[in-house]
């Protein structure tokens, strides 16, 4: 896996960004954002630190599956990290074996710094080659689409 960092700055305060890339109040700010990656995307679970949480959208064939992680750190406002460890898949949560471990024990890790009223959104994810075309094309636009919604 190879540390991929993704930046934007937003003209909102932090505490507003936070709560929205997390869909804290709302989860429809943080599905808005992530629909990039997938139009179903969704999550399922706490933002507190040390819980399970479930990244999910639905295949084209409708069924439902996803990432299955635990929040390593959430300090509001500032710092969420996000570590990966299975799928979810056709109901079953998939922890070992091919599928999980070329990624298992990655990141996401979100850093929220203002200044003078603007928020500056530096992400830190750790992405496996096969992925990495597809994240360089894709964390812009949702970045993009977080800084519109917060806007």
């Amino acid at each position: 896996m190879k540390t991929k960092t993704y930046k934007i700055n937003i003209n909102a305060p932090a505490s507003k960004v936070y709560n929205m890339m997390l869909g804290l109040d709302n989860k429809k700010t943080y599905e808005a954002w992530t629909a990039l990656f997938n139009p179903t995307s969704t999550y399922e679970g706490s933002w507190k630190k040390g819980s399970k949480i479930f990244f999910l959208g639905t295949d084209e064939n409708g069924k439902k599956g996803g990432m299955i992680a635990k929040i390593a750190e959430n300090i509001p406002n500032k710092f969420t990290s996000i570590q990966h460890y299975g799928i979810l898949e056709n109901g079953q949560e998939i922890m070992d074996g091919s599928k999980v471990e070329s990624w298992s024990g990655g990141h996401e890790n979100y850093t929220f710094t203002q200044e003078n009223g603007i928020t500056t959104v530096k992400v830190d994810v750790d992405v496996i080659d096969d992925y990495m075309d597809y994240f360089n094309e894709t964390y812009p636009k949702a970045l993009e689409k977080l800084k519109e919604i917060c806007e």
